[in-house]
């Protein structure tokens, strides 16, 4: 089986965050050399340079036969690309071809299609390794990750005898691309058929980055959930802001042309803005930027219904976290009143654990997970 290292270090690689946040966590996920993202970072001077500067690591790591770079280099190119770019889907090709034919061709994978919704799921099981099987544990991303960007972490608990099944919900890579599911809060319905499909029950489940709030969502209302890991924790996307600016923003989205003019005017003015829009579009499958807005304001704390929340619970936190607030953390805790129990942990600087989803040290992370649910069999 292959084993990846897990690089200590969160490193400065481009002045622009969400760019230099891509190019630490392809690093830190064991998927990307070190001198690949500093010579990217060099190169890439605006997101119109992302594309071209991430495709050509990627087809010099392949002629190199560097399987496992050249697929995650597809990835990175294929993640600012917005969904009007026709790359965009032979980039997410090259990867998926890339990654099972190459870099994990040969590897103990079996790929699933679970049936959902009149669709199909993708799904992945690794099995454990040699020795005694400790439990299952269910992985799955949130937003618009795909099931391969993990599997350096399941291939992690799979070595340390754990049967590890991963998969896409809706809004996800080949569910959202092959299937055309768009995004849902309603995270019990697709974990739901992921045990039904592999008979599974007395499960850990753990869900990264907005897979967080939807991995609480999902033990809620699926008793088959014994223990929870979220890292990060999203809690209530609208209390991210200040209350008096909150209520400002719900007034004006009584207007929604008016919000929907204001959407195309930033997307105008900026590539991140026309990015994060038509990709939030894009995964809820909306043409209007209100319509698409209104998906994401369902992963709120009201549905959410933590106090149905009765597993073992462990919530992992970056104390410096660029996309969600540090009082996010505490919100959450102290939602979960009704948890058999609640391990909350905040990473530090001095960890390197500090930014989103511990990248910097995704190493220290999975040791905690693995330490946690060891001792709640």
């Amino acid at each position: 089986m292959l084993t990846f290292d897990f690089p200590v270090g969160y490193h400065d690689l481009h002045s622009i965050k969400i760019i230099d946040f891509q190019l630490n966590r392809w690093h830190s996920l064991g998927y990307a050399r070190l001198e690949d993202v500093r010579s990217a970072g060099r190169q890439i001077q605006t997101f119109d340079d992302w594309k071209r500067v991430m495709t050509a690591l990627a087809k010099k790591a392949a002629s190199e036969e560097r399987w496992i770079n050249a697929a995650f280099y597809y990835r990175a190119a294929e993640f600012f690309v917005l969904p009007s770019d026709p790359d965009k889907e032979t980039l997410y090709d090259l990867f998926v071809d890339t990654f099972y034919n190459q870099a994990v061709a040969g590897e103990p994978i079996e790929r699933h299609w679970v049936p959902y919704g009149g669709s199909n799921l993708p799904a992945l099981r690794i099995p454990a390794g040699p020795g005694k099987v400790k439990g299952s544990i269910v992985i799955h991303g949130g937003f618009d990750s795909f099931i391969e960007e993990w599997y350096s972490c399941a291939a992690f608990f799979a070595a340390n005898g754990y049967d590890v099944v991963l998969f896409e919900g809706p809004g996800q890579g080949a569910a959202l691309k092959k299937s055309g599911l768009p995004l849902t809060h309603e995270w019990e319905k697709p974990v739901g058929a992921v045990l039904d499909s592999f008979g599974l029950d007395n499960v850990t489940l753990l869900g990264i980055s907005m897979g967080g709030w939807m991995c609480l969502r999902a033990a809620a209302f699926e008793p088959r959930i014994k223990r929870v890991i979220a890292s990060s924790i999203a809690f209530d996307y609208l209390q991210f802001i200040p209350y008096p600016v909150r209520m400002l923003i719900e007034f004006l989205f009584r207007f929604r042309g008016l919000m929907d003019y204001i959407a195309e005017m930033k997307m105008k003015a900026s590539f991140q803005e026309r990015w994060g829009i038509n990709n939030l579009m894009y995964i809820t499958g909306h043409p209007s930027p209100m319509d698409a807005n209104d998906v994401l304001l369902r992963f709120n704390e009201r549905t959410l219904h933590s106090e149905l929340v009765k597993q073992d619970v462990l919530i992992l936190t970056g104390a410096e976290d660029h996309f969600i607030p540090l009082k996010m953390h505490d919100k959450q805790v102290g939602a979960l009143k009704n948890a058999r129990s609640v391990t909350a942990r905040v990473f530090t600087k001095e960890e390197h654990g500090e930014n989103h989803c511990q990248v910097g040290n995704i190493g220290l992370a999975l040791e905690v997970m693995r330490t946690w649910i060891e001792e709640r069999p």
